[in-house]
């Protein structure tokens, strides 16, 4: 098990803005995207069957782009431990070269699955996506 994970995105036709870009709504749903990924890999069933996750807030910085064709890699970490419901996620998303092109950190509350309500994150939950050595607020 491990805080990091990684999936490689590919720019489609309907990925492309006015710009001759990727969309910014397009790199958010990357983040969901790599985000689910990486619950779905790590997380236990049972947990995955009566939790959810709800994003309560982005930051968000652009430092590059890729047009239709190209492909990124981008990396989540989980660089902290969860406070109360709230769990962060770290991602970087970077171009064939290893230029990083944009870097995010995302707020995510948990969620009871059957009563929708917001709860404190599990230590059991959490410890799938812990790092080895503990906590790393350097990476």
């Amino acid at each position: 098990m491990s805080n990091r994970f990684s999936l490689t995105f590919t720019a489609l036709p309907e990925h492309i803005d006015v710009n001759d870009h990727v969309n910014n709504a397009v790199w958010l749903r990357w983040m969901e995207d790599l985000a689910g990924a990486h619950w779905k890999a790590q997380a236990l069933p049972e947990h995955i069957d009566q939790f959810v996750w709800m994003v309560l807030r982005h930051e968000i910085d652009y430092r590059g782009n890729i047009t239709q064709g190209e492909q990124v890699t981008g990396e989540t970490i989980i660089r902290e431990a969860p406070r109360g419901p709230r769990f962060n996620r770290h991602f970087s998303f970077a171009d064939a070269s290893g230029k990083e092109l944009v870097r995010a950190k995302t707020t995510f509350a948990m969620l009871d699955k059957a009563t929708g309500k917001l709860m404190r994150v599990p230590g059991e939950v959490a410890a799938p996506f812990m790092p080895d050595a503990g906590w790393d607020s350097a990476s």
